[in-house]
Order: C-alpha cells, then sequence, then structure tokens
C-alpha cells in the first residue's frame, strides 16, 4: 500500500510540474523570452554578458594591455587607491547592467543573484574561507526606502559561495550623503571622504581572526572607485589586508581617489 502511496504521489509531482511548466513557462531573467529550460538566461542575453577582462591592474583594476598586466598602471604608481587588490565579475552593460538596475530599483534580485551564482567558481578562487566580507554601507535613509541593503545581500550570496565570514555591521556610514550617481567625478571624490568607519568594538573581533584573514569590501558597482577606496581607508585599521570585490564594473577609467 505505501508503495503505491509512493508511485501515485511521484506521478502527482510530474503531472503538477508539467501543468506549472503549461501554465507559466520558464522565462530569462533578463529579457523575460520564453525558455525551454531553467538555465534562467536566453541564448540572446548570455552572449551580451560581458566577463571582466582578466589583465588588468591588480591594484585599481584598470583594464591593461597583456604586456604589462598586473600592472601596477602609471596612475597607481603615483596615487595607488587604499585596497592591495580590486576585482569586478562583469562589465556593467547589457543585461548586467538590467540585472543590477531591477534589483536596485525594483527590488527583483533573481538576475542579479544568477550572476552571482554563475561566477562562483571564479569567486572561490578569489575569496576564501577563512576571509572576511564587509559590505560597503548604505545610507539609513536609502535603506528605509527600499528596504534593501544590496552590497550586505551581495555579500551573503558571496559568503554561501565560498565559506568566508560576512559582517555586515563592522563597517559604519557616518552621517548622510548625496548619493554618488547624482554628483561629477570630482565631487563623488569628496562626498565620501569621511563617511566609513570601523564600529567602535571593532578589535574583539580583529583579534580573532587568523594571521592571513584578508578583508574584502564588496560592492554592486564600481563607477569612479571612490566608495570602495574610502570604505577600504577605514577598514585598514583592521590590520588586514583589504581587497575589493564588485559585481559590475563600468568601462571608463576611474580616476585615483588620492
Amino acid at each position: 500500500m505505501l508503495v503505491g502511496m509512493s508511485g501515485l504521489s511521484t506521478k502527482l509531482v510530474r503531472m503538477v510540474n508539467r501543468a506549472r511548466h503549461l501554465l507559466f513557462p520558464p522565462a530569462c531573467l533578463f529579457c523575460q523570452t520564453a525558455l525551454d529550460d531553467h538555465d534562467g538566461c536566453c541564448p540572446a542575453c548570455l552572449h551580451e554578458i560581458r566577463i571582466w577582462p582578466a589583465c588588468t591592474c591588480l591594484r585599481c583594476g584598470t583594464i591593461l594591455p597583456e604586456a604589462i598586466a598586473p600592472g601596477p598602471c602609471g596612475h597607481c604608481l603615483h596615487h595607488p587607491p587604499a585596497q592591495q587588490q580590486t576585482h569586478s565579475l562583469y562589465q556593467y552593460h547589457g543585461p548586467v547592467r538590467e540585472a543590477i538596475l531591477n534589483w536596485k530599483l525594483a527590488g527583483k534580485a533573481a538576475g542579479a543573484r544568477w550572476l552571482v551564482d554563475v561566477a562562483e567558481p571564479s569567486v572561490q578562487q578569489l575569496i576564501s574561507p577563512h576571509d572576511l566580507l564587509l559590505p560597503v554601507p548604505a545610507p539609513l535613509a536609502r535603506m528605509r526606502v527600499s528596504g534593501q541593503h544590496h552590497a550586505a545581500n551581495l555579500c551573503a550570496w558571496l559568503a554561501a559561495a565560498t565559506g568566508a565570514r560576512m559582517e555586515w555591521r563592522l563597517l559604519r556610514r557616518i552621517g548622510e550623503q548625496p548619493r554618488q550617481s547624482s554628483l561629477s567625478g570630482l565631487a563623488r571624490r569628496t562626498n565620501l571622504r569621511k563617511a566609513f568607519a570601523l564600529c567602535d568594538d571593532y578589535q574583539p573581533l580583529v583579534q580573532s581572526l587568523s594571521p592571513d584573514t584578508r578583508v574584502w569590501i564588496v560592492d554592486d558597482i564600481f563607477t569612479t572607485g571612490s566608495s570602495v577606496h574610502y570604505a577600504a581607508r577605514a577598514a585598514i585599521k583592521a590590520g588586514r589586508p583589504v581587497h575589493v570585490l564588485t559585481l559590475a564594473r563600468t568601462q571608463h577609467r576611474s580616476p585615483t581617489q588620492g
């Protein structure tokens, strides 16, 4: 009797899955084109997704000719950013841009999460289980409106993929600054100069870290690099090497923050 019930249950599940597929066929997470399977991305969008190149300046992440990568680039020789390394997963273009905008403006995280899942092998080569992930803090007013802390969400996904530790309260935002997207490049570089600091009781956490722990500043988009630079400058007080990882990066050359 139990065997028969088990077989009936399996058949029922299959019938429900077929009906779900007919009524709600899988669609591309980026353009909503119907898909034959559940891969999440149609061939057209997959063709438009661009990985951030491997030939970059290791310090700032700027694209370099293969002959001189990993740098340092000329800019970093004179005005290096606070972090020791800068990495990005994708170019902020096409489906990647649409996925991030849908996530940040409409609260639809499926596309951004898919991008992180696909990049998991690369992420695991960068981040080790004993590393510490710190999201770039978002202004409280912005979080109240959106109901989300996008950099912290990204940190949580990366922590799940790598086994690294995430601490979203260690790095704090001080005051309320204008949105970076509303400012020019020069204004961006001065807007966040005093915007970040480690929490007052950071010492016990730092003392609990292993000697080979690296600190990763995590953000969704790298534009001019001001946010991650000043966040990294604050995180240096933890006494560990500070690196940066962003989900995507714009293609223009980012000026040094000074």
